[in-house]
């Protein structure tokens, strides 16, 4: 049965450069569940990607009944923004998608302008408790939709008797600190002579590749440490098979999918708490959670991992289990109902 048609907007790029998010995946599922999906934009410089999305706002406005945008906290915001507002001079439903992990910082800093944009929305949308509690006095309605994985394509192991093996999983910019990776194996070699860590993304080319290769040779680390660049995202799960622990050291974040497919396939994963981190993993439970840019508390993490077999099954088993929570099967209908039930207000 053919479904509404949705615009959804946002960083729709080329995943040869980045990594294919919940984004590009929603609007691929939704495609195949029966809606007629437009997206905009791919263009990599900034200027034009905003001015491709309000040109598609504008030019295509006839063939879209509803519209989605991703919202972040940098200078995507702005993006938000100035589409938001068109999109409301031309009468279309509004559904934002929250994801920056610094948008409760930005509600801070420009009050005035967050409370603008979440009012011009018809829902609002986020995957975050930490984003739905920290703007509850700006919009008290935000709705809870958790970000989904694909357990279909998650190899599952259970980790008991575990070796040094490190996995990292995220695009190299500085909002998710690889600085962190190398002190961590620093501060490990001497007791693991074997540790070693698979890094793998793209290269956001902010420079943060290029620094943590010199922090590495600096810490004398660089050859425990095999960079691996961006996969494609099917083979993600063969890579994390590799290794034996997760790691992730952002200082930002929000709910990371990379994250959600370590815990599918039972990697132990040991995070920052920063964001809404908190908010998907259970300190001790389902991961353990240490403070930002501290090697010391990361590594005395890991540590307790790979000398305790009890502790480790326990959080890969327990991982699994909440990552069942997070499949497409249970959260692709979520999504439609939330669209339809915007559509059918509007008629």
């Amino acid at each position: 049965m053919t479904k509404p048609t949705i615009l959804m907007i946002g960083n729709h790029l080329s995943t040869s450069l980045h990594n294919k998010n919940v984004w590009h995946y929603l609007a691929e599922r939704l495609a195949t569940s029966g809606w007629n999906v437009l997206t905009t934009s791919s263009k990599e410089n900034q200027i034009l990607r905003l001015l491709d999305m309000l040109c598609t706002i504008w030019n295509k406005r006839h063939q879209y009944e509803v519209a989605q945008i991703d919202v972040f906290s940098s200078k995507a915001f702005v993006y938000a923004n100035l589409c938001s507002h068109l999109l409301k001079c031309l009468q279309k439903k509004v559904v934002l998608t929250l994801h920056g992990g610094g948008l409760p910082e930005l509600s801070v800093r420009h009050p005035l302008c967050l409370k603008q944009v979440l009012s011009s929305a018809d829902v609002v949308v986020t995957p975050s408790g930490f984003i739905q509690s920290s703007l509850a006095e700006m919009r008290n309605d935000i709705k809870l939709i958790p970000n989904p994985i694909d357990l279909s394509h998650a190899e599952f192991h259970l980790r008991t008797n575990i070796s040094p093996n490190l996995i990292w999983v995220r695009a190299f910019n500085h909002v998710y600190n690889p600085d962190l990776a190398p002190k961590v194996v620093k501060s490990l070699e001497t007791e693991y002579p074997d540790i070693k860590l698979i890094m793998v993304g793209p290269d956001s080319r902010d420079g943060s590749l290029v620094r943590m290769l010199a922090l590495a040779r600096e810490l004398s680390v660089q050859n425990r440490i095999e960079v691996v660049g961006g996969k494609p995202h099917d083979d993600i799960p063969s890579w994390l098979s590799k290794a034996d622990i997760f790691i992730n050291t952002t200082n930002y974040d929000n709910m990371p999918s990379s994250v959600l497919e370590a815990m599918a396939c039972g990697l132990p994963v040991v995070s920052t708490n920063v964001g809404g981190i908190p908010w998907l993993i259970l300190d001790g439970v389902d991961g353990l959670l240490v403070p930002p840019d501290d090697p010391v508390a990361m590594a005395n993490a890991i540590r307790k991992i790979l000398i305790d077999p009890d502790l480790s099954a326990s959080l890969s088993e327990n991982a699994r289990q909440k990552a069942q929570m997070h499949d497409w099967s249970v959260i692709l209908p979520q999504w439609e109902s939330l669209l339809l039930s915007v559509l059918d207000k509007s008629r």
